[in-house]
């Protein structure tokens, strides 16, 4: 009976972080800056920190597309 209890409680334990599994998050944009090009676009990812020419243009996280072009339009990063 012992033994029986407590692979049970192995099992909730070890099965819990399965089921905290949130939904999908909203969607992220954000602006990125190409310091070769200096041009500005739009990407849904996180850019990479390992990347040397790719960076984040604003710490800004954009909820829809056309908030994060609109702000990539007016960003002086962006405009020099």
């Amino acid at each position: 009976m012992k033994r029986s209890l407590l692979c049970f409680g192995f099992l909730v334990i070890l099965g819990g972080p399965g089921l905290s599994q949130t939904a999908k998050t909203t969607p992220a944009f954000y602006v990125a800056l190409n310091s070769l090009t200096k041009k500005c676009t739009v990407v849904d990812r996180m850019p990479r920190t390992d990347t040397p020419n790719i960076t984040v243009a604003s710490d800004t996280i954009y909820k829809t597309r056309a908030e994060a072009e609109t702000a990539a339009k007016t960003l002086t990063p962006c405009n020099q």
